[in-house]
Parts: C-alpha cells; structure tokens; sequence
C-alpha cells in the first residue's frame, strides 16, 4: 500500500515527534561539543600539515585501521556539516592515502555522510515544511519528479553552492534517497579528485584560497551544466526518431512528390484559416487559401459579429426602458424587426472588407473560391464554381474548416423547421414565443437579445443550470438577470419531441422532475452545442484518425497523423473561439513552415473567454469548481461592483469580481468577472498571468478614476486586507498612540 502525498501526509504521532526531538538533541549535543571543546582547531590546514608525519606513520603500521578511523571520521564531520571540515580531511586524505585509495575513501566518506545529513533533515524538517508550504512547493516537486536527478548533479558539480545546503535543499523534496546518494557520489567525483590531488603535496599548499582557480570553477559550472543542456538535446532527438519513424508509418502507400506548388493550403477561411494565410504570406510562403462559401467563416457570418450587432441593438432599447433610471421620465422607441436584422448585416458588411479576397490577395495570399479535396498528403484538388478543377503539390496542408450547428434527434424538431446560430439571421419577422434549447453561451445570448427585442423566450436546458462551464454563483446571477427581463428558464428539463397542437401550432413536449410538461412557441431555436466539419474534402480516404469529441486528433503541435498535416479552430478543438482558433493558428503556419527546424507546443495555459450577456461574464484560467475537481489548492477573493463608483454612475452597479491565488501567495489561477465591460476587463488578469504577476501588481499600478478597471485594483485591495498583519499593525497603532504625548 502506497504511502499518502507530502501534502496531505497525516499529522506525526506523538513517539514519532519523540523520536524527532531525541534526534534533534543528540545532533545538538555534538554540534556543541564540537565548538565547546574547540575542536575545529584538529581541521585545520597547519594543524593537519603539523602532524602529517604523525598520521603518515600510523597509516604506515596499521592501515586498514587508519583507513577505517579516517572513514568514520570524515562521515561524521559531513554529515554534522561542520564548517571547513571537509575540505581539510579531503586534502589529509590525499596526503595520506594517496591519488587512488584517498579518492576512493573520501568519494564514500563524503557521499555516505551527505546522505546522513539528506535522511536527519528529512526525518526532522520534512513533515512540518510540507503542511505549512506544501501548495507552494507543488511545482518544485513535479521538476525534482521529472528531472531531479540532472538538477542535483548539477549542484554537486558546480562548487558555487554549498553542499550541506545542498543536502538540506533536496532532503526538503520527493527525490528519493537512493538516487541522491549516487548522484551524489558521481556529482561530487570531479571535485574531489582536484581536492585529493592536491592533497597529495599537501606540504606546498599555504592557503586552500588557490586551490579553484576562476578558470577551474567555470569548468565544473558548465559541466555541471552540461547534463541537463544535454537532456534538452537528447528529448528534442527522440522526438524528432520518433516523428520519423511515425511518418513512415503514416506515408507508406504514398508517393511523396519530387517537386512542389505551394509551401502551405489552408481549407478554410474562417479566423483560423486567415491567421494562417496571413502569418504564411508575411514570411513569403507560397500559400493557397480554399474557402467553398463566405470568407470570414462563421464568425463573421452566422456568429460573433452578428450576434453582437444584435445584442447592442437590444441593449439600447433595454436602457432606453429603464430612462427613468437615468433621470429621463419616458423615451418612446419606434422598433421594426426586419430593420434591426438589416443593420445586422449591415454591420457584417462593413467588417467583410478585412477578411475579404481582394485583402489578402494584395497580402500575397493565393485565394481560391471552390470546393477543396485532398488527394493525397501532399495533393489538394480544388473545384471552382464553374466545375473547372486544379490540383496543388504542396508540402503542408493546414485543415481550418469550422464547424457547425447540431441539432438533435429530437422526433418532430427539424421536420417542422428548427432555427439555429447559422440560420436565425435569417428572420425579418420578429417571433412572438421563440423557444430556445441550450444553456450555454449561443443559448443565452440569443435568448436574452430576443427577449429584449419583445419576444416571449422560454430557456430548456437539460442540464441543473445554465452557463454549466462557469461556477454556480455566475449561473445562479445570470439566471437571476434573466427573469428579471422576462426569460423564463426551465433547468432540469429535458426536449422528448416536437407535436402540433389543436390550434395549428407547435409545442414542445418535455420531461421534467418526472413529469410531462408542454411549452408551446412559434420559432425554436436550437443551441444545443457545434460538431466539427470533419467530412467531404478528403480525410476519410486518409484515413486521419478522429478524438473521441468527434474533432480531428492532433499531437500537441497540432499536426494530424501525417506529420505535414495540420488541423486548427473548431475542427480540432478542444476550445471553439475565435481567438482560439487565432492562437492556434500561428502555431500551425510556424510549425507548418519551419517544423524542421524547431516545432512549438500549442500553450493554452492563459485562454480568456467571454459570453456577452447583460452584465457580461468573462473568465481566464481556473474557476472554483475547476479547482475543486484538479485538486488545485486555492484561495479566493470577492470584490462586488455594487461599490465600484463608475459602475454606480452608470447605473450599472451589479456583478463582481472574483480571483483565485495560490495559497500564501498572490499568484493568480484564475479569474471570473460577472460586470459591465467583462470582456474587455479581463485582459488585466490576462496580461497579469502572461507575464507572472500577481495581485501586489495589480494593487500597486496607477488605474484612471473613474474606471470600471479600478475594480481589478480593488479586488487586489481586498486579497491584501484579509493579509494584513493585524499583530504588527496593532503595535503600530500603540506607536501612533505613543507619538501623541
């Protein structure tokens, strides 16, 4: 049976703590006699030079017996730590031994008593370190894990670090005792050689100050160095082996073309795909992007642009009903539905020109308008409107091709016609009950934009609450705001079918706590989740093996199972966002086109997301139940804009801001904020975390007053109140008292 982890290690008994204190005494005691009796006065370069004919001849007469006193004694001093010892018995053993059998004795003496003093500061300080700074020693445990062994030979090697804090250091982690003994023993060989050698003119030696010279320590610094340099290089060889080994696997059966027509062909002109042209026309690649419908992909079409040109339009006719808020008595507003959806595409017309094909033509991006297929790893045809076809040889082939709506097998849902984020844009007549399906982020913002613009929405999630991804209290507020402007969510409840009712109409029939339940509505929109666009240009004949979310499977430097082909956005997940797939993006076009050379791991350590509802809600890093499920030790702390003085100005006092830090320390995990302006607040904590600040950071930078990016200062107030130092702080007051006479 496995012992616990360090960090949840069951509190000492109390023979255990016993024996502790034995030990700690008793190490006490001969640390002390040590000094009481002076003895530090025998370990001494004249003392030892003074007697050295002494010790010669009793080597001589007895010398196993030398040997073994020799042995004990230098074990003892080393594993004390006493200062200076080591380095005048080392020169002694030298002396007395000679090159061969003193580099033998001193190489186990020192190792064997190093080892003693790694297994007594384990046994006395291991427990106690671990319960009190166990969260922040997590990442240097996983290190020591994964290469503690090259970290210690490198201080074993490198006469700059003090080996009895050495010894202390790595008795404090989870190496194991066995590997720090021979580590150890082969760290420390060089430099002892050098100490026995010249102990073996030990008569010459004035000073042990010359002994290192400037030049020798370089030495041992770069080969202590040279380990885990070498580590990096022999990881980074094996990787490449093996990716040679996997290509062959993959590419047998294929004939790799002698010459090519483009570096790189990007399928898919959505975010992902036109990052990857862009990046690739700026180095001067040869690059062809294919898209079959719209350039802009979803996001401009069906997807953010839209819906957040949608959603300002329904937030101006919610202010304008709360004008008496902002000391108005009454605003009329005269709203036509079908001319709000043309200032809708008006609004996509006017971003079209930044993704358009005359842009990234003059950016040197070949666009081609067709239907893409990929014949073969290196071979991708392309089908133009007009039925002509074209074949390009190119030498890498980034997939970017979205994803789209799901909509479920739901008995009578699509046959009577279902609404979804690609074809709600669609509407010109406003429905009079729409009914969405899903609760997350799509979900949401379209129920809360169709409320607002007078429809009746009734929410189904399936699920106990909405926005599931985020912490209850976010879905708890957010549910909150949504009866207050006349949404009415159903959790819990789960779509059975789609039936017409007597009058003609529709209805949903659902299941909910075990019971029946019918919603009537005239439009249904489903929002219920996206599944990639994984078929119809070629990957089935290739064979390119799917993840089980349905997505393509990628290595982490997102190449498919044929090493030159690559997947990003929504098709390889596992996030769809624009600006994931923007992120994903400059990896794939850099290890498309460079991957020889040096290939990048995608970094998702720092991805901020926002859904803009009213107040919006955006995050980066961990949530609470994030933390809770990894086994993430965390502390958090609240700040609420009720009292945030721009938000009161703005009659928009609601919502707040929530971080997590690392136990005993202001590292920031994650952060949620639930607010007016979410989605660009976020960027702090974003900015925060990219560049390993914490919140004394963020407490001690000047923000603009009145500002709604205050309440990063002040939630960063708040983590530093509940650390105050109440017991200083109270002799500090005594000390202001004092100063008034």
């Amino acid at each position: 049976m496995s012992s616990p982890p360090a960090a949840v290690r069951p509190p000492a008994s109390g023979a255990s703590t016993l024996r502790k204190i034995l030990v700690a005494l008793a190490i006490a005691a001969a640390i002390a006699a040590f000094f009481a009796l002076d003895l530090g006065r025998f370990l001494t370069l004249d003392a030892i030079k003074a007697r050295q004919a002494e010790f010669a001849g009793q080597v001589a007469a007895r010398p196993i017996a030398s040997a073994a006193v020799f042995f004990l004694v230098y074990v003892l001093a080393t594993a004390l730590s006493l200062p200076g010892a080591a380095t005048v018995l080392t020169l002694l053993g030298g002396a007395l031994f000679g090159l061969g059998w003193g580099l033998l004795l001193v190489s186990f003496a020192s190792s064997a008593g190093a080892t003693l003093a790694f297994v007594a500061a384990r046994f006395l300080l291991g427990d106690m370190v671990r319960r009190r700074f166990g969260a922040r020693l997590a990442a240097i445990d996983e290190g020591v894990r994964r290469g503690g062994a090259y970290y210690l030979f490198t201080l074993r090697l490198t006469p700059l670090f003090p080996f009895w804090l050495v010894n202390l250091a790595m008795a404090l982690t989870p190496i194991p005792t066995r590997t720090f003994y021979w580590v150890s023993q082969l760290g420390m060989l060089a430099g002892t050689a050098v100490y026995v050698n010249a102990g073996t003119e030990l008569a010459r030696i004035d000073s042990l100050r010359g002994l290192l010279s400037p030049t020798l320590i370089a030495a041992f610094v770069l080969l202590g160095l040279f380990p885990l340099l070498a580590r990096g290089l022999l990881a980074e060889l094996a990787r490449r082996i093996a990716d040679v080994f996997a290509a062959r696997r993959a590419y047998r059966g294929w004939t790799r073309p002698a010459r090519f027509d483009r570096n790189v062909v990007v399928i898919g002109a959505g975010s992902g795909g036109l990052v990857t042209a862009y990046i690739a026309a700026t180095v001067k690649a040869s690059v062809t992007l294919v898209e079959r419908h719209r350039m802009g992909g979803d996001c401009l079409n069906t997807g953010c642009v839209p819906s957040k040109a949608l959603l300002r339009t329904a937030k101006l006719l919610a202010q304008a009903r709360r004008s008496a808020d902002y000391g108005i008595r009454r605003m009329d507003v005269d709203v036509d539905f079908a001319d709000v959806m043309a200032r809708v595409q008006r609004v996509v017309r006017s971003i079209e020109p930044h993704d358009s094909v005359e842009r990234y033509t003059g950016l040197g991006v070949d666009v081609a308008i067709g239907e893409a297929t990929i014949r073969s790893p290196w071979e991708v045809e392309i089908r133009a409107a007009d039925g002509s076809t074209r074949t390009l040889r190119t030498r890498s082939i980034v997939v970017a091709a979205g994803a789209r709506p799901f909509v479920p097998p739901i008995p009578g849902l699509a046959e009577g016609g279902c609404l979804t984020s690609d074809t709600v844009w669609n509407l010109r007549t406003r429905p009079g009950r729409l009914l969405v399906l899903g609760g997350g982020p799509i979900g949401c913002e379209l129920a809360l934009a169709f409320a607002r613009l007078g429809s009746s929405v009734v929410q189904v999630e399936m699920g106990p609450r909405l926005m599931s991804r985020e912490d209850e209290d976010v879905s708890t507020f957010v549910e909150a705001r949504f009866a207050e402007e006349g949404i009415e969510v159903r959790t819990g409840t789960k779509a059975v079918r789609v039936e017409a009712d007597a009058a003609g109409g529709r209805v949903l029939v659902a299941a909910h706590a075990g019971a029946e339940v019918r919603i009537p509505f005239d439009e249904v929109l489903c929002a219920v989740g996206r599944v990639p666009n994984v078929s119809g240009y070629g990957l089935e004949a290739l064979r390119v093996p799917l993840a089980p979310g349905g997505t393509i499977e990628v290595d982490a430097y997102l190449r498919t199972r044929y090493p030159n082909i690559f997947a990003v956005g929504d098709v390889a997940g596992p996030y769809q966002f624009t600006h994931a797939a923007a992120h994903m993006a400059w990896y794939a076009a850099v290890n498309a086109l460079f991957g020889r050379l040096r290939a990048f791991r995608v970094d998702w350590s720092i991805l901020p997301w926002c859904t803009f509802v009213d107040p919006e809600v955006a995050r980066v890093g961990l949530n609470e139940q994030e933390a809770r499920a990894r086994g993430v030790p965390h502390e958090v702390t609240r700040y609420r804009l009720e009292d945030l003085d721009r938000a009161i100005a703005d009659e928009s006092a609601h919502g707040f801001v929530k971080v997590l830090t690392r136990p005993g320390s202001d590292r920031i995990l994650g952060a949620t904020i639930v607010g007016e302006h979410a989605g660009d607040l976020i960027a702090g904590f974003v900015s925060a975390m990219k560049q390993r600040r914490g919140l004394n950071t963020i407490l001690s930078t000047i923000h603009a007053y009145p500002t709604f990016a205050e309440s990063g200062k002040y939630v960063a107030g708040e983590w530093k109140r509940a650390r105050a130092p109440q017991r200083l702080l109270a002799w500090v007051g005594r000390w202001h008292r004092w100063r008034l006479g």
